[in-house]
């Protein structure tokens, strides 16, 4: 917001520079952007009248023009095209020092010149180069200018914070600065203004809590063509808008003074009443800068009977606007709730300076005297007759709040102890008023303007702010912070990357959110959660799976010619469940291309399904406990019906492990085997505790039992059961050949195994060795039908 520094004095006028001024608000949150001059430097210019103006004889673009301002008349020389007689203009006379350059004496194609008419941009107090500046027919003769104009003010350009609403207007600023300076503050009074006639329009709310409270009045026979006061159209176009026409002038004025936005209706171009409701989908109307919107349900308006006249908070609408044969205007004054005006008007590429304060919150008891007030600044400027103030109010308009604070809170939270006078004396200059006190702390009352006090921090905020930042005492934070128990029986992440980039692995980031078609192509049992307010069409769907975005990472990696790919990443997939969400921590990797990177001693050979089931059964390894996870066929929707194993531990299932499936394979245009894991970190995490077993210093006896079983059973079957007949003394068991082929019944194979015995404390016999053979053959035949080969 700009505002400017003699209007805001007019407020409140402390006995400070605007060096100080300017730190102070910045030092209260309200930060200044900006300080520029009004004008630029100058002296030596006053205010003259053209009381002679006659063609220069030599010169078709110049004139020779008679100044008063001075004792006598001065003669000047001057090109601007509106040099005539009887208008006022600013006359930098001989020895004036201007922005750019001196004033002398000088002779024009022959003609002495004993002075300039200057324009704005001359002076550098405005952007108009068109011509000579035109000041009011009543500006005094021989005045400085700079004093006449008030050209020594500056402009203060205040970055606000969304919170802080209230300070969107002079009337907002100038409290904070006599807070800051213990400084009166002297508003100018708002007196009700009489009726003069009886008429009215009626109001009607329809739009529930989002428009709690419309006043309104009619005036009637106003002149429109009066233009607004000088002193008017300065502050206006100080603060960055321009004049239009008085009642426009008006409104603008009343919203930067107090920070209520205001509209006029044409009288004439309503009918029937005014009614507040929320817009029909597709309803369209035409506003004040000419655009035609259409709008959407959730959009509130102002309508009478037959349309929509304006939308709410936002901007008003063309057809019902004050026009140049205007006579009678309706005035309104609203209170919307912020919430329903907070991004509608972004949401059709508007931002007004209403939409801009609604949207953050006006001050709900404002109403009435921001209607007050205009009715009497257009009734002196434009003339016209009152009606009665039509106020219109329901259950929804907002209630007072009380916020309570402990003077404990206090020490806590500034480190900084003050007297409960002290507390009380800067909070009541904030306007708040005290409801109750006790031995432990207050209970204050909000005003109505201060939409960002809710808690009790908002209070310690606004004592900070208040007493000052850099008046705070400094003071080291201390907490008495508890080691965390490490326990050995878990495992860290970096642990399983470290791993992983051991490997040949690279991690990878990738969003949470993927499209809701590769969903469905690696997922398609389970419906992902779909954003309501996605970041594209492509990012619309929560993943139920990390691995769609490693794969979209690898097609991005074959699009851009790396043809050895390896990933990894950790993170968390969304899946819908009975109780709500789940959201489960996950680990997946990716490999593709080659086994081994591109160099003369190494193969082109292909990763294959065992590449991966290595890279994982390392991961299960660094738990210390590999014995307890296990492989087994399963199918998956994503992945290829005969090179698919899922993982479990103890029984319970952790994961997947396979190749991408050859149809979505084709679908996603990758040409090779692609092989991906995903297994659920909780069971990854869990380590076993390393315990010392002391070596034998006995030798060991290894014997090789090579059985014929079903084709189809699966060697972690026969293991299992090997190992339950073997005895204690087993302490190795490997399976070293699997062979399917001539020589051997078509139906059945050959699994070959080297088992591994040994004592702790002395040597094995021969019988006890084959005793635990002969355990092991009679278990096999009797459960898989297994001969010996």
């Amino acid at each position: 917001m700009k505002i400017s520094e003699s209007w805001l004095r007019e407020w409140v006028n402390p006995a400070i520079g605007t060096d100080e001024l300017v730190a102070q608000l910045t030092m209260a949150g309200l930060e200044v952007d900006a300080v520029e001059s009004v004008a630029g430097d100058f002296t030596g210019v006053i205010v003259g009248e053209i009381v002679g103006c006659e063609q220069h004889p030599d010169a078709d673009k110049l004139r020779v023009c008679q100044v008063a301002g001075l004792e006598g008349l001065s003669q000047v020389v001057c090109g601007a095209p509106n040099a005539r007689v009887g208008i006022k203009i600013p006359f930098a006379t001989i020895g004036a020092k201007l922005p750019e350059f001196d004033i002398k004496k000088a002779k024009l194609r022959g003609v002495e010149s004993f002075g300039m008419l200057c324009g704005q941009t001359e002076l550098k107090a405005g952007d108009d180069d068109s011509g000579v500046w035109e000041l009011p027919a009543d500006a005094p003769v021989g005045t400085n200018l700079r004093e006449y104009l008030n050209l020594d003010d500056k402009l203060i350009e205040v970055d606000l914070t969304p919170n802080r609403s209230d300070c969107l207007s002079v009337k907002g600023i100038a409290r904070e600065v006599g807070v800051l300076n213990r400084a009166p503050v002297v508003a100018p009074a708002i007196p009700a203004v009489a009726a003069s006639i009886a008429d009215s329009f009626p109001v009607h709310l329809e739009a529930g809590d989002a428009c709690s409270r419309y006043v309104g009045r009619v005036i009637r026979n106003i002149d429109i063509t009066r233009p607004s006061p000088a002193w008017l159209q300065d502050k206006l176009v100080r603060s960055g808008l321009r004049s239009i026409d008085a009642v426009v002038d008006v409104t603008n004025y009343v919203l930067l003074e107090l920070g209520q936005p205001m509209h006029a209706f044409d009288l004439s171009k309503l009918s029937g009443a005014i009614h507040v409701r929320l817009a029909q989908q597709g309803e369209s109307i035409q506003l004040l800068d000419g655009q035609e919107i259409k709008l959407n349900d959730d959009t509130m308006v102002i309508a009478d009977q037959q349309k929509a006249l304006a939308v709410a908070g936002i901007m008003g609408g063309k057809e019902s606007a004050v026009g140049e044969t205007t006579r009678d205007i309706f005035l309104e004054s609203a209170f919307f709730n912020p919430l329903a005006i907070a991004g509608r008007a972004r949401s059709y590429g508007l931002h007004t300076d209403s939409s801009h304060r609604f949207e953050r919150g006006v001050d709900y008891s404002l109403q009435l005297d921001a209607i007050e007030r205009a009715t009497a600044l257009l009734l002196e400027i434009v003339g016209g007759e009152a009606g009665p103030v039509v106020h219109v109010a329901n259950e929804h308009l907002p209630q007072e709040r009380q916020v309570s604070l402990r003077k404990a809170r206090i020490l806590s939270g500034l480190s900084l102890e003050m007297t409960d006078d002290e507390v009380v004396d800067i909070l009541a200059r904030l306007g708040l008023s005290l409801l109750s006190q006790n031995a432990e702390g207050w209970v204050f009352v909000v005003p109505s303007y201060r939409f960002d006090i809710s808690i009790e921090a908002d209070l310690l905020e606004e004592l900070a702010r208040v007493y000052g930042y850099n008046r705070l005492p400094t003071r080291s934070l201390a907490a008495p912070l508890d080691i965390e128990p490490h326990p050995e029986a878990k495992m860290g992440l970096p642990a399983l990357r470290n791993q992983l980039v051991a490997r040949g692995y690279q991690e990878a980031i990738t969003y949470s959110f993927i499209e809701p078609k590769l969903s469905a192509l690696f997922d398609p049992e389970v419906a992902p959660v779909v954003l309501r307010n996605p970041i594209s069409a492509d990012m619309a769907a929560m993943r139920t799976s990390l691995m769609p975005g490693l794969v979209s990472v690898l097609r991005n990696n074959l699009n851009r010619q790396q043809n050895r790919v390896r990933l990894f990443e950790s993170g968390l997939r969304f899946v819908p469940s009975a109780d709500g969400l789940t959201q489960e921590a996950m680990l997946a990797g990716l490999v593709y291309g080659s086994r081994a990177p591109e160099a003369w001693a190494n193969g082109a050979e292909l990763v294959d399904f065992f590449d991966i089931k290595g890279d994982v059964e390392s991961l299960l390894a660094l738990t210390g406990d590999e014995s307890s996870f296990s492989f087994k066929a399963e199918s998956h929707s994503a992945l290829h019906p005969g090179q698919t194993a899922a993982i479990y531990r103890d029984g319970e299932w952790q994961g997947v492990v396979g190749a991408l499936h050859p149809s979505l394979q084709q679908q996603l245009d990758i040409p090779q085997s692609v092989y991906v894991f995903e297994i659920r970190l909780s069971g990854l995490l869990k380590a076993r505790i390393p315990a010392f077993t002391s070596l034998s210093k006995f030798p060991e006896v290894r014997r090789d039992l090579a059985v014929l079983v079903d084709r189809d059973l699966a060697a972690d079957s026969l293991v299992n059961a090997v190992k339950s007949q073997a005895g204690e003394h087993l302490i190795d068991l490997k399976v070293f050949d699997v062979y399917i082929g001539k020589g051997i019944d078509p139906h059945r194979k050959s699994v070959a195994m080297g088992l591994t015995f040994q004592h702790p404390s002395r040597t094995l016999n021969e019988d006890e060795i084959n005793a635990s053979i002969d355990s092991i053959v009679q278990y096999l035949g009797a459960n898989f039908s297994a001969t010996l080969r």
